[in-house]
């Protein structure tokens, strides 16, 4: 964990920031390195394409973390579901494939 700017910083966050080469970035913190100045971060999308999908570190105090989800139609949740599969995130899968059976028992009627 790690404090910027009055947010706590944590593992499986999703930040905006910008890299080293001035690309805006949006992905999850994978990691700090020991001093927590740095933050190793899932690259899920971003102005270079050959960025996506690596691992880059940007000092701490140049990301912003996102705020939480409030995901609450089924299009919002599969859309969740599919980041989820994509970035292998088996917890978040989980928790959101519950949240999409709840709704549909809600439609069906709890059949």
């Amino acid at each position: 964990m790690k404090s910027n700017n009055n947010t706590v910083l944590k593992v499986g966050d999703w930040v905006r920031g910008k890299s080293r080469e001035g690309e805006l970035i949006t992905g999850y913190i994978k990691s700090f390195d020991i001093l927590g100045e740095l933050v190793k971060i899932t690259v899920i999308s971003c102005d270079n394409k050959d960025t996506i999908s690596k691992t880059i570190s940007i000092l701490s105090k140049d990301v912003k973390k996102l705020p939480d989800s409030k995901a609450i139609n089924k299009a919002q949740i599969l859309f969740l579901i599919d980041l989820a599969l994509l970035t292998g995130d088996e917890e978040w899968f989980i928790v959101l494939s519950s949240k999409l059976n709840a709704i549909k028992q809600l439609v069906n009627g709890g059949v």
